[in-house]
């Protein structure tokens, strides 16, 4: 069985929130040839997008191997201290705690993890996205994995003609449910389309349970109790051979989708298909991005990684989303481009509440609300 781990996190910020510097990525690269030639790994690529450094790790020790989870903490440690000594912005900022404790849950890194037994042929799709939350992977996957009009081979190919599973997470509860497609996909969507409080954790193939997809679910500001950016998912995805081929796969990001996120992790934007070579962030720290690794695995060998997003095929989509970063840009402060009052709750809201609640008084009670008009006037010296 090979085992693939990916594991990101920001560790520091050049410029601002922006990109990585080489230097981490160059200390995460030292680190894990190490432990490569000590044999704890059997390959691995650092993958980036916006500021964070993505581990792309294949061994074969299994889902939520303390060592391999313990190496990855050091790796984000050692890129900390660099960033320190750089100067860099937000060094070590989605490193909730101070030391390794048996694993990263909880801990702030982002990790998705798929066991797999090798076919004669084993594409595998690793997205990173900067700027955003785990729940921007929803309508992406429910048209790779439930929508015809995405994916021809749910009708044509029988080994994909009797759907797929969806595990689905309650983030706020920390409970999972399981919806079968076709025949559930109404009620699927029902949770899919709150992704701020459902995300799909998994995706299963219907008539042998063979897992498809992964993806990050934590969310930041829920381990934290504060706000600390948002999450920046990552997602595995196999293709091809009974899944959903690479072009099917790739198409459910030819339509941006909408997503929380981006400035300040405050805001909702388009979540951009880029390149490499545009995986950094600018405009308003974004907008969100997000960029596709491809590799063929060939006994725990990554052979890659191809740019998949990188196509000029997705040159409309990058202009239609940056046709609707401007549109959301131009509602400023005001929903439906802030997010809504229930998911600011981790940013400056409970003090301004807590600093004016006095001032919101029965609405029948128009005298008071009078009086307190004329003292904020009065505090600003009046007209």
């Amino acid at each position: 069985m090979t085992t693939l781990s990916v594991i990101k996190a920001d560790t520091g910020g050049f410029v601002g929130h922006s990109a990585t510097h080489p230097d981490l990525v160059a200390t995460a690269e030292v680190l894990l040839r190490t432990k490569q030639e000590e044999g704890l790994l059997l390959d691995f690529h650092v993958g980036q997008v916006g500021d964070d450094i993505a581990l792309i790790m294949s061994h074969g020790r299994g889902r939520e191997d303390e060592a391999i989870h313990q190496l990855a903490w050091e790796v984000f440690r050692q890129t900390t201290e660099v960033a320190k000594k750089l100067k860099l912005y937000g060094a070590g900022q989605d490193l909730l705690a101070d030391a390794f404790a048996g694993t990263l849950k909880g801990l702030g890194p982002g990790v998705a993890e798929l066991e797999l037994e090798e076919r004669p042929s084993e594409p595998v799709l690793v997205f990173l996205a900067d700027k955003t939350e785990p729940g921007a992977w929803n309508l992406p996957l429910y048209r790779i994995f439930a929508d015809p009009f995405n994916t021809p081979g749910l009708v044509i190919d029988p080994q994909m003609h009797d759907g797929f599973v969806f595990e689905i997470l309650d983030l706020k509860a920390d409970r999972v449910a399981h919806f079968t497609t076709p025949e559930e996909s109404y009620d699927l969507l029902l949770f899919l389309g709150a992704p701020s409080h459902y995300v799909v954790r998994r995706v299963l193939r219907a008539r042998d349970g063979e897992v498809v997809a992964v993806t990050s679910t934590q969310k930041l500001s829920l381990i934290a109790g504060r706000y600390v950016g948002k999450d920046d998912p990552v997602m595995i995805i196999r293709a091809q051979s009974g899944f959903p081929a690479v072009g099917e796969i790739l198409e459910a990001f030819a339509r941006p989708p909408l997503v929380g996120g981006w400035m300040r992790g405050s805001h909702v934007g388009p979540l951009l298909p880029v390149s490499f070579q545009d995986r950094a962030v600018s405009r308003f720290d974004g907008p969100p991005r997000v960029t596709c690794y491809g590799f063929q695995l060939n006994r725990g060998r990554l052979v890659g990684p191809r740019d998949l997003l990188g196509d000029v095929a997705f040159d409309r989509a990058r202009r239609v989303a940056l046709e609707m970063a401007e549109m959301m840009r131009s509602q400023g402060p005001f929903e439906p481009h802030r997010l809504p009052l229930d998911e600011m709750e981790y940013t400056s809201m409970p003090q301004i509440m807590a600093r004016v609640q006095d001032r919101f008084q029965p609405a029948d009670q128009a005298g008071p609300a009078r009086a307190a008009a004329r003292g904020g006037l009065a505090r600003r010296g009046g007209r």
